[in-house]
């Protein structure tokens, strides 16, 4: 039997059932919002985990020029070390005779399949190496696919200066490359570096590295000190010519992976938090419209015996109704939204086992905290039912006491005409709403700030690191840094038009306690083809001595300009020396610093020398140069900045439409959500004077404007707190990017500005038109049919 109060409930919901959608609408663009990225977040996280316990990846890297095995003993004798392996890992050139350039690889030493003892390879096709066999080879599997190469195909391949020809026995996946990148790119390039794994037995006899290793991994005991095993490390292998332990969080492939949940992780709390405020609002003021409106049924309710809790109750079901509907919407669109996403990062972070995971736990968790946020705003509504005694709540609600309004004081009531004046009035009566509404668009425009901000900021990136920073056509490294005059033999090659070299020394910089690994860069005086400027695309001199120093990497370190900072060579005679920072740079990427080649050379103590070599070239001798370059034995890789930069735009041009298409839906909604919402209880507490407008004569348009000027002019006074608070959340936003790999500028547009606003406008102008539409219907006796 359906209850007196069940049918009310019906009633009113059908009623209202324009605003019961628009709000549940905003409760589940929360939850999806929340489920979306916190279960994308999830499933890469529990990809990972299982992944690297199944592969028993390391906890501890370390590199080192060349270590006899026996020390590997040695290594499992530190406290806290459970298990040690050493391989052989080398760059090599792969190339193919499709490819004018050849091709970037790496090497890596591997026993047979039960001996692997960290960092496992999951075989996906063909098989594990033959015993014996020196001309077969594992392949990493994104390579593989984006060459469409298959077990049984055969790759040339330059090893140690020799080429020879290898047989692809199996496809395998790593946890050292799930985000395969080599050193100096920004994004992963499976079509052009390659990872190769080879019997011990063939890579020590290519390298003369008999019995030795020179890439350490250790697994650490459960519950031993990471610093203290690195520290001992640093020490056990300083002799070897090691280069400095680095814990997990390290590991370029991990760390990608890192900073990426770390953005996720923000924007999981932030996004939903501010559509869940947003609902609560819209749930106050519809709430509260519908007791100003239902007095007279709530006397009548409590005079026939309904208790309070009975009557709040009531009006706590349409809330949950208007929860129910949004949390079903937001975890259904969560769930496909989060498939998409997932689906995109699927391209980047190689995991067997990545799928998107519904997170029953954290979508539970989303409409816990929906309901809690929806209730709290009607928390207010309910108890001014609840306080309402029978007898007063007969009564008319007591007329609003109008004082002079803002036009009045001003004198311009003649001025602005009945209208205006009147618009003024309303918003006047009722600041909070007025200020709380605008609040609430601006938001939304805030949101959408965002959304533009992804392709100025990666806009601007490209632009500063391939247009401006790197000018060169090709970039061509060398196996090992040789004398400056070897460009010479580059520079004479037929279409070169240019050649300029670049010195690169890794290093580890230090400063007490802090030390960080990186680079120190060397440029020719006057050089034109690789600049050092600033994320902003400033260009930054360089000083004649001293370094100038990444300005993440200066706070890292606690010194600032004048400061000396110890730095550890780790090439060549090594050793450890001192350098003076002359400055800072507020450059893009990595942490490195950058000095003049000639106070580079006086500082290694060395003459002059390249590891780099940028060309301009002539775009139609590009195949005999790369002819030329594949010939040269001395040569490590070939990089075009045209394929770079094309690579990195279709790459990011997916993941930024889809995150910017999520948040402009979603912001939409907040919009449309607010303005319908507002003008449709401004329509409701206001019908009878806009009625009583209409029988004195004033026209349908005249009165829309009245209703429609307020909703108007809070859609105005919402644009440039929007604006600003998008610039706000910009910043917030860039500060959760891990400052040590990459800096996002902070550049917003005029277009992405204009594009804010033009949706909100767009979805003010649709909320009015429905609103409108009830106008134009308003039953003029029936409205002024009322209780005086």
């Amino acid at each position: 039997m359906v209850r007196p109060l069940d049918r009310k409930l019906f009633r009113d919901l059908w009623r209202l059932k324009g605003q019961m959608a628009t709000i549940a609408l905003v409760v589940a663009a929360g939850i999806a919002a929340f489920v979306t990225l916190r279960g994308t977040h999830t499933s890469i996280q529990d990809a990972r985990s299982a992944y690297y316990e199944r592969q028993r990846f390391a906890d501890v890297f370390a590199r080192l020029e060349r270590a006899p095995r026996s020390l590997l003993s040695r290594v499992e004798q530190v406290p806290g070390v459970s298990r040690a392996d050493g391989r052989v890992l080398e760059p090599a050139m792969v190339p193919l005779p499709e490819v004018s350039e050849p091709l970037r690889a790496q090497v890596v030493s591997v026993g047979t399949e039960e001996l692997q003892v960290l960092n496992q390879l999951h075989l996906r096709d063909g098989r594990w190496l033959e015993p014996g066999r020196s001309d077969e080879v594992l392949l990493l599997e994104s390579f593989a696919v984006a060459r469409k190469i298959k077990p049984g195909d055969r790759l040339p391949l330059v090893l140690n200066g020799k080429k020879r020809d290898v047989r692809v026995a199996g496809v395998v996946m790593s946890p050292e490359y799930v985000f395969a990148i080599t050193a100096g790119d920004i994004s992963p390039d499976p079509d052009r570096f390659a990872v190769m794994w080879m019997a011990d037995e063939a890579i020590a006899a290519t390298f003369q590295m008999e019995g030795a290793f020179n890439v350490l991994s250790v697994r650490l005991q459960p519950g031993a000190s990471e610093r203290a095993v690195i520290d001992a490390l640093d020490r056990l292998l300083e002799p070897f010519g090691g280069t400095g332990a680095y814990g997990i969080g390290w590991q370029p492939s991990n760390r990608a992976i890192d900073g990426e949940l770390a953005q996720l992780r923000s924007f999981s709390t932030v996004l939903p938090v501010i559509f869940l405020m947003v609902a609560a609002l819209l749930v106050n003021v519809v709430l509260s419209r519908l007791v100003h409106l239902q007095r007279p049924e709530i006397a009548t309710l409590k005079a026939l015996g309904y208790s309070d809790f009975e009557v709040g109750f009531h009006f706590f079901e349409l809330v949950l109704v208007i929860l129910v509907l949004g949390a079903g919407v937001g975890v259904g669109v969560g769930g496909y939204f989060g498939n998409v996403m997932v689906d995109l990062y699927a391209v980047y972070f190689k995991f067997p086992n990545l799928s998107f995971r519904f997170d029953g736990a954290s979508a539970s968790a989303a409409v816990v905290i929906s309901v809690v946020a929806a209730l709290l705003g009607a928390f207010s509504a309910v108890q001014s039912v609840v306080s309402l005694p029978p007898a007063e709540a007969m009564r008319p609600p007591a007329p609003a006491r109008y004082r002079r309004s803002l036009v009045d004081l001003l004198g311009l009531a003649r001025v602005v005409g009945p209208s205006l004046h009147m618009i003024v009035r309303e918003l006047q009566r009722r600041p909070l709403r007025t200020v709380f509404s605008a609040l609430a668009i601006s938001v939304s425009i805030g949101l959408m700030v965002i959304g533009g901000w992804y392709y100025d900021g990666i806009r601007e990136l490209v632009h500063t690191q391939f247009h401006q920073a790197m000018r060169e056509d090709v970039a061509v490294a060398f196996i090992e840094a040789r004398p400056a005059r070897a460009l010479s033999d580059l520079a004479h090659t037929p279409g070169v038009l240019a050649a300029e070299g670049l010195r690169a020394v890794p290093v580890r910089f230090r400063s007490g306690h802090a030390h960080r690994d990186g680079a120190i860069f060397g440029y020719p005086e006057g050089g034109e083809l690789r600049q050092l400027r600033d994320r902003y695309a400033r260009l930054a001199p360089l000083p004649p001595d001293g370094v100038v120093l990444t300005d993440v990497l200066a706070e890292v370190l606690r010194v600032r300009p004048g400061d000396r900072v110890e730095v550890e060579i780790h090439e060549g005679q090594r050793g450890t020396k001192q350098l003076v920072v002359s400055g800072t740079v507020d450059d893009a990427m990595g942490l490195q610093g950058h000095m003049t080649a000639d106070a580079l050379a006086r500082f290694m103590g060395e003459t002059p020398k390249v590891n780099l070599a940028l060309l301009r070239i002539d775009p139609t001798s590009s195949e005999t140069i790369d002819a030329r370059l594949k010939d040269l034995p001395y040569v490590a890789s070939v990089t075009r900045r045209a394929d770079l930069l094309a690579r990195f735009e279709s790459q990011s041009a997916s993941m930024i439409t889809t995150m910017s298409a999520i948040i402009l839906l979603f912001a939409a909604t907040i919009t449309v959500g607010v303005v319908y919402n507002n003008a449709r209880v401004a329509l409701s507490i206001r019908a009878r004077d806009l009625a009583s407008l209409r029988v004195l004569g004033f026209t349908r348009g005249e009165i829309s404007a009245i209703l429609l000027g307020e909703m108007g002019l809070q859609v105005l006074l919402s644009l440039p707190l929007g604006l600003v608070f998008g610039r706000w959340l910009v910043v917030g936003i860039a500060s959760t990017v891990d400052p040590e790999q990459w800096r996002m500028p902070v550049v917003i547009t005029d277009r992405s500005y204009a594009i804010a606003l033009s949706v909100a406008l767009i979805a003010a102008v649709l909320s009015a038109l429905l609103v409108r539409r009830r106008l134009d219907k308003l039953d003029l006796i029936g409205v002024l049919k009322t209780r005086e």
